[in-house]
C-alpha cells in the first residue's frame, strides 16, 4: 500500500523559512517523479515543484529562485526548502508521486503553511 506522508509545515513570518519533507513507503521510489503542490482557500490545486527520477528540478515560476526540491532516493524522501517566503505563499502543500511509465500517481494528506505576521 502506497503512503505519502508529509511533514514541516507551520506558521512563519514573511521572509522566513520551512523545510517541508515527504517520506514515502509501498512504492519503488526511484521509478517516480515527485512533486509538491499547494492548494489555496478558494483556489485550484497548482504545482509547486517537480523533481524527475533522475533528479531534474522544474518549479513554477512563482517560486524560482526560493524554493528548492531534494529527493534521497535512498532514504525515499523528498523535501522542499522554502526561503523568503511571502504571505501568498500560504497554502496546503501536498507530496505528489507520479510513477513514469503511465502517469499513475499518489498524494499524501497535506501539510499547512501559514505565512503571516
Amino acid at each position: 500500500q502506497v503512503q505519502l506522508v508529509e511533514s514541516g509545515g507551520g506558521l512563519v513570518q514573511p521572509g522566513g523559512s520551512l523545510r517541508l519533507s515527504c517520506a514515502a513507503s509501498g512504492v519503488i521510489f526511484s521509478i517516480y517523479n515527485m512533486g509538491w503542490y499547494r492548494q489555496a482557500p478558494g483556489k485550484q490545486r497548482e504545482l509547486v515543484a517537480v523533481i524527475t527520477n533522475g533528479g531534474r528540478p522544474n518549479y513554477a515560476d512563482s517560486v524560482k529562485g526560493r524554493f528548492t526540491i531534494s529527493r534521497d532516493n535512498a532514504k525515499k524522501t523528498v523535501d522542499l526548502q522554502m526561503n523568503s517566503l511571502k504571505p501568498e505563499d500560504t497554502a496546503v502543500y501536498y507530496c505528489n508521486a507520479k510513477f513514469i511509465y503511465d502517469g499513475s500517481d499518489y498524494w499524501g494528506q497535506g501539510t499547512q503553511v501559514t505565512v503571516s505576521s
